[in-house]
């Protein structure tokens, strides 16, 4: 197709594969940075003794899994395989949140006490300078392309970026004031933002499952729709 100016005119079907690509982009930049950050989290909170810092590894592990849900997901097509993907990034939150729950309950009733952790601190820090701008791409191109995974994912790069503050909070005041359950009530934290976000995630698979097969024109058309919100 020619534009009025010569040029050559992009079709809806070459806006999907750029911002397919682009996604896939996010997706492996959050594999790498996740796998750096969740061996480092990890190894700082068994250290220190934190579980909330331990939680927050563990949760950049699962950030990991749920990238390369999407990688899979979106090297089939644009739309494809979505009600599975968004199950396992549903699960993935269930897990966690499991997990965190269970260990921060067994250290506020044993006033089990974590010790100080700068290296956690710093690396929440550094966390969110690195992944609030990928969260904000995420989000912008699931929704430019109309991909649930890919815009479960990017709520899941948000919810790593609420759990960073809620990290700092809990480690900085144990690293100042010695309040040692700040660090399981900031775990708790964790597990309630997990939970909430793998019961959305659930649901948008539940309603992909729901609706009819469209045609491809009226995927753009709804894609357009979801774009003007």
């Amino acid at each position: 197709m020619i534009s009025d100016d010569g040029g050559i005119a992009r079709g809806p079907a070459d806006d999907t594969e750029r911002l397919r690509k682009r996604g896939l982009r996010l997706a492996w930049f959050i594999v790498v940075w996740d796998a750096i950050e969740g061996a480092v989290a990890v190894t700082a909170g068994l250290a220190a003794g934190s579980i909330a810092l331990v939680g927050f590894g563990i949760d950049a592990v699962i950030e990991v899994f749920a990238a390369l849900v999407v990688i899979w997901q979106l090297r089939g097509g644009a739309h494809a395989r979505m009600k599975t993907a968004l199950r396992l990034i549903a699960i993935s939150f269930f897990v966690l949140a499991a997990y965190v729950t269970l260990e921060s309950l067994r250290d506020l009733i044993g006033q089990d006490k974590a010790g100080e952790s700068i290296v956690g601190i710093v690396l929440n820090i550094v966390a969110l300078a690195a992944m609030v701008p990928v969260a904000i791409a995420q989000r912008r191109t699931g929704r430019e392309l109309g991909n649930q995974a890919l815009v479960a994912q990017s709520g899941e790069t948000w919810v790593s970026n609420y759990l960073s503050i809620s990290l700092l909070v809990g480690l900085g005041l144990n690293a100042a004031f010695g309040l040692w359950w700040a660090d399981p009530v900031a775990a708790l934290v964790v597990a309630a933002i997990a939970a909430k976000n793998g019961r959305d995630a659930w649901e948008e698979s539940r309603r992909q499952e729901d609706a009819p097969s469209q045609p491809p024109e009226r995927q753009d058309r709804q894609r357009q729709r979801t774009e003007k919100r």
